[in-house]
């Protein structure tokens, strides 16, 4: 039996895990068996910028910090090598990332699996995730999807000032 002191350790590593998976919007466990150093500084470097959490975890201390969050159905992944990416912020961008790289290094980094917004994901609905752009890009199509109309108005005004003589320099000072 281990000792009191081994064991406290061990129930604030999972009440920690625990806390991270509460907050955390979405999350991906990975199988990083043969993945390199320089590929691992590469990925944990582009995971830091994008705000997300990435370190490797003790099968056994996630099983029971997965089981408190009631994300139970990911226990049957917890075998080998496991990482796990959490992130509170963009719930796609861990999903994304890691899923570039599983493909970038076919085979030695693989998805076991994933959660968004509470509940497990099954992984085709990871794959068909890591397939959408990014927060920011959906911003800005949605930004260029409401200014097109005012651009198109914009444009069309001063080609009706052109046909008529006048120009849009001539005509700024005279609204003036």
């Amino acid at each position: 039996m281990p000792n009191a002191k081994v064991l406290s350790e061990k129930q604030a590593v999972v009440e920690a895990l625990s806390e991270r998976l509460n907050k955390a919007a979405s999350g991906v466990l990975v199988d990083y068996k043969g993945i390199t150093v320089a590929e691992d500084t590469a990925l944990r470097r582009e995971l830091r910028e994008a705000g997300i959490e990435y370190s490797v975890v003790k099968n056994t201390l996630v099983r029971f910090a997965l089981d408190k969050c009631a994300y139970g159905e990911l226990d049957s992944v917890l075998n080998g090598t496991t990482s796990l990416a959490t992130t509170e912020g963009d719930p796609i961008a861990p999903i994304r990332i890691i899923s570039e790289y599983a493909k970038k290094l076919n085979g030695k980094f693989e998805v076991k699996g994933g959660f968004m917004e509470g509940k497990v994901l099954p992984m085709s609905d990871l794959a068909e995730i890591a397939l959408l752009p990014g927060k920011d890009a959906l911003y800005s199509k949605v930004l260029g999807t409401m200014l097109a109309p005012i651009t198109s108005l914009a444009v069309v005004l001063g080609q009706i000032l052109e046909q008529k003589g006048g120009s849009i320099e001539a005509a700024a000072p005279a609204a003036e």
